[in-house]
């Protein structure tokens, strides 16, 4: 098998484990999921570090009951033990108040390979859109970066909607 398919089911198994982290909230499974020095960018907060991801995730998730994240296809650019890449994801939400959201945005990532398992390095989370499941608020004007590989610059901000109980 050639090393680009290596890569990149490590790169999706990534994506089933975080996936999973989230719908089950273990928050030290999602921590896992990043490399030691990652950060995360999500509507408009920057986390740096592991320690900081772990630490924020069960506050952020806090307001659901459950949320399942149905991930696409990585669109990626490997180079040895780091790569980068793209994925578009929805996200169904159920919130302990009784009501959803669904949210549908893309992941712009760097993966880096650690101990046989590759990690996020660095996410930025690109809002398209946040509301009602039957798609009746409007969607957010999110920068084009251009094709894969492009991503946007490393200072650039995420999207938040008001709306949202996090």
């Amino acid at each position: 098998m050639s090393d680009y398919l290596i890569a990149e089911s490590g790169i999706r198994q990534l994506h089933a484990r975080f996936t999973d982290a989230v719908w089950r909230k273990d928050f030290d499974a999602f921590a896992n999921c990043f490399t030691e020095n990652a950060e995360w960018k999500i509507a408009g907060r920057h986390f740096l570090g592991r320690r900081e991801i772990g630490n924020t995730i069960s506050k952020l998730l806090d307001p659901y009951h459950r949320i399942l994240i149905h991930p696409g296809l990585p669109v990626l650019d490997i180079e040895g033990e780091s790569a980068s890449g793209r994925i578009h994801f929805t996200e169904l939400a159920k919130l302990k108040d009784g009501s959803s959201a669904l949210t549908i945005g893309v992941y712009f990532d760097r993966y880096l390979r650690e101990n046989d398992a590759w990690k996020f390095s660095w996410r930025h989370f690109s809002l398209h859109y946040r509301g009602p499941c039957d798609l009746s608020a409007p969607l957010v004007e999110s920068p084009d970066y251009g094709p894969p590989p492009a991503m946007p610059p490393v200072d650039s901000p995420t999207l938040t909607r008001r709306t949202d109980p996090v």
